[in-house]
């Protein structure tokens, strides 16, 4: 095929396939197969590799993805991206109606009523008819550039027909994961072992801030756009607008509806009260907007959101299950949280099994008792809380709980601060939990911005003795030669009964069976599916009995394959108790792949008692047995069929562009000011704004180790609790050792004119609480944050009693108002703000 041939099909089958993307989402239609799809794609995709100059960015091959992004573009919203105010009741969104007749001075309206899906909110821009630019919503005012990643959701259109507007204009929608992909993930993943993930639209949050686009397209996310923004004025109506966006190819759920008046909004909110849990997606409420684009801009907008619209959320969902037991969780200050482990009971369309019970005073006061049948809630639909107890299905001998006196995790006596709920174990240095916690902080984005060291592999360096402190950080360097091959820990690892380290059979067989994967498409996975596939195949034990002859579609060789090592299993099963256990020990099935002897696989059974995992296990060799540390190495490093198959059965392991990456953000985390490292040291009650007094206030980190404790209490925002808390910190020898490993290391401990401007421009609100409400006439919302953090304030979220006061702006909600009047806060006005700015 010449040049011009090639340019032409690519044109022709970029038709049919745009043609047939547009049937799908649109009219629901498949016209074809999806392998007659495919194939389709995969033509387009070879005549584009031959000629690479004919490839345009709107084609279809970029939904399979490929681009690589190591870090996403922060982009400024041409239209920020405002929250919704929240009801949860039918008497609130009358007295919204309220106030939309009185904004509108009795003028008639009606509503447009959607559902509210549970995804990842972006922004779509178009210009000349192309996608141009896909932006998370970030926090309203910027968010990140993840145009590739957009690029493969199928149902975003690369390219607009000729019918559209040809300017540049603006889609709103949200992303998600649908449910049956979702669990068809989890499946494949449950299937070889892996831990499934967590819930759909976490999953979709996390799959669009993937660095490699290949794998967001196979996660098949989809997409509903809801929103039209054009400075142009195409539409009139929502309505209308949503008819462009249909007639432009856009999907956009059918489930919305015009309402006459709030009565029909409320019964739009009945009829999906229930229907809603039918939707392929998981929905978290109702949105309703009036209609009219005029009248929107007549109600305006509050700092915060538009007075035209709100969301109603539905109540939460409860269920009655029992209360297996309560565990603890130690935090990164020693924070004990206990936590609910409930009968697996379905909750607003997840599984839930645990659940958050806060503290000991929580626990006293719903008087829960191991096997008491318990109310759980998902609050906002999304976390699950225990609220009360069923007492009619209370035992006669149920004993009250008694909480933990000691760590669950090193035994170390618990204590009770004065006036605190929580209990905490005292042990800093030596209490896992509170060491990789402190770290996690550390690097944090708002501390010291590692993104390339994520939490598991945190936890791998602090198993491995890579980290024991934050300051070992910046000794992975020296150490990078020793990363390579590391395995990052998962819980896809067991131990039998005996301790031996054991993974479960299909994740087995899928190592044991790699020589035998055939050429042809049928991928290793078909394969297992195959195997594991009867009922009586679950265990180690129901493997050594099963009769592999009556595998009649499996190849001899991979028939041989599993009898082979069924012969060998059968060799260990009275020494593993193999009879008695689900999973399969790993020194046997490496073993089997190496062809080790007898008594070399009971020296590796031995070796692998509570191991981590398959590195940990061949670290932990190489100090009992070298001989046979070295002999594995060498088949390692010698035959590539017997190391692909003992890496099929690890985890996650570094590589050298991993490590560079985490590399180069810890020597990039060096730039970091002064105040984010002492944020990040994660001394007790010292948050980001305190961070910031402390180091503009005291220059450099010596000067703050060396104040008295009366220096530090008259320090404007700093008080006596903070002050005890920075004292005791410095006053430690090991958190002193390390201030001297960060100063070693370059980090900045001290504050020089390029930071000083960024840190604060006065200490005038320092140790006030504030808060505003209603539309001010100065600044915006952000604005009116950071002038109270740049002058030592910190602004609170809600009404609280800790509050100093509330700034009362147009239009002052009332249930703030009387909340306020109720506690005893003073409201000022926003002419008083300025002059206590001002003096």
């Amino acid at each position: 095929m010449n040049r011009a041939e090639a340019q032409q099909r690519i044109l022709d089958l970029s038709n049919q396939i745009n043609y047939y993307n547009q049937r799908y989402y649109q009219d629901s239609v498949s016209e074809i197969s999806d392998f007659a799809f495919d194939q389709l794609l995969h033509e387009l995709i070879a005549l584009e590799t031959q000629f690479p100059e004919l490839k345009a960015d709107d084609s279809p091959s970029q939904r399979v993805g490929g681009t690589i992004t190591k870090t996403f573009e922060t982009v400024t919203h041409k239209y920020p991206m405002l929250s919704l105010g929240n009801t949860y009741s039918q008497e609130e969104l009358i007295d919204f109606d309220t106030r939309i007749q009185k904004g509108l001075d009795g003028d008639s309206y009606e509503y447009i009523s959607e559902l509210k899906f549970d995804g990842v909110a972006i922004s779509l821009t178009y210009d000349n008819r192309k996608l141009v630019r896909a932006v998370t919503r970030g926090d309203g005012t910027r968010g990140d550039n993840i145009t590739a990643n957009a690029k493969t959701i199928r149902s975003i259109p690369l390219k607009l027909p000729d019918n559209a507007y040809a300017g540049e204009f603006e889609v709103r929608g949200e992303v998600f994961m649908p449910r049956s992909v979702f669990d068809q993930i989890n499946k494949e993943k449950e299937d070889i072992g892996e831990a499934p993930l967590a819930n759909p639209r976490n999953a979709a949050s996390g799959t669009l801030k993937m660095q490699d686009s290949s794998i967001v397209a196979q996660r098949k996310l989809d997409c509903y756009l809801y929103s039209f923004l054009c400075d142009e004025k195409l539409a009139n109506t929502h309505e209308e607008a949503l008819h462009l966006l249909e007639q432009w190819g856009f999907q956009v759920s059918p489930t919305y509806r015009k309402c006459a008046d709030i009565q029909a909004v409320m019964q739009y909110i009945s009829e999906w009260e229930t229907k809603r849990l039918e939707l392929p997606l998981d929905t978290d409420g109702i949105v309703i907007k009036i209609n009219q684009y005029q009248q929107q801009e007549e109600l305006g907008f509050t700092a915060k959101s538009p007075r035209w619209a709100i969301s109603y959320k539905y109540k939460a969902q409860s269920a009655s299950t029992r209360l297996n037991g309560i565990t603890y969780q130690v935090g990164r200050t020693g924070a004990i949280t206990p936590v609910a482990e409930l009968a697996p009971v379905l909750l607003a369309g997840t599984t839930v099994k645990r659940a958050s019970l806060h503290n000991a005073n929580e626990i006293a006061r719903l008087d829960l008792r191991i096997g008491d049948h318990v109310w759980v809630e998902k609050g906002g639909e999304i976390i699950p809380k225990v609220t009360g107890v069923d007492l009619s299905q209370r035992q006669a001998d149920s004993q009250s709980f008694v909480f933990t006196k000691n760590c669950p995790v090193c035994g170390r006596e618990l204590i009770r601060y004065d006036d605190e709920a929580v209990h905490y174990c005292p042990n800093h240095y030596h209490c896992a939990p509170q060491v990789r916690g402190r770290v996690i902080h550390f690097v944090s984005r708002r501390a010291m911005n590692i993104d390339s060291l994520g939490e598991e592999t945190i936890n791998t360096f602090f198993n491995e003795g890579f980290i024991r402190n934050i300051s070992d950080i910046y000794s992975l360097e020296a150490n990078s030669s020793q990363l390579i091959g590391v395995e990052i820990d998962s819980k896809e690892y067991t131990h039998t009964h005996n301790l031996f380290l054991s993974l479960t059979l299909p994740k087995t067989l899928f190592g044991i069976l790699h020589p035998c994967k055939p050429k042809d498409k049928t991928t290793l996975k078909n394969i297992t599916d195959h195997i594991i596939q009867p009922e009586d195949l679950k265990s180690a034990k129901e493997f050594i009995d099963f009769d592999f002859n009556q595998l009649k579609n499996s190849s001899s060789s991979i028939i041989d394959r599993l009898t082979s090592f069924q012969a060998f299993l059968t060799l260990f099963a009275d020494t593993c108790e193999i009879q008695n256990e689900d999973d399969i020990p790993i020194s046997i099935t490496i073993s089997f792949i190496l062809n080790l002897s007898r008594i070399e696989t009971e020296t590796l059974l031995e070796t692998s008692k509570g191991k981590r995992n398959i590195y940990h296990l061949l670290s932990e060799l190489k100090n009992r047995d070298l001989s046979l540390y070295d002999k594995i190495q060498d088949a390692l490093a010698s035959n590539t069929a017997i190391k692909e198959s003992i890496q099929k059965l690890k985890n996650t392991t570094l590589q050298k562009k991993s490590i560079e990456a985490i590399i180069g953000g810890i020597e990039a985390s060096k730039q970091q000011s002064f105040d984010k490292v002492l944020f990040g040291l994660g001394i007790r009650h010292i948050g980001e704004t305190s961070a910031k007094i402390l180091a503009y206030h005291f220059k450099n980190i010596d000067n703050l180790i060396n104040a008295d404790w009366q220096t530090l209490e008259e320090v404007d925002g700093i008080g006596e609790i903070m002050a005890k808390s920075i004292q005791y910190y410095f006053n430690d020898d090991e958190n002193i050792h390390i201030i001297n490993e960060l100063k070693r290391h370059n980090l900045k401990l001290e504050i020089d004119n390029a930071s000083s401007s960024d840190l604060l421009e006065s200490t005038k609100l320092s140790g006030l609480k504030i808060l505003t409400s209603g539309t001010l006439q100065n600044f915006t919302r952000e604005q009116f944050i950071s002038v109270v953090e740049k002058n030592g304030g910190e602004y609170l979220k809600s009404v609280s009693k800790k509050l100093s006061f509330i700034v009362a702006g147009e239009d002052m909600g009332p249930t703030k108002r009387q909340k306020a009047i109720k506690d005893g806060i003073k409201i000022i006005t926003e002419s008083d703000f300025l002059k206590l700015l001002e003096n």
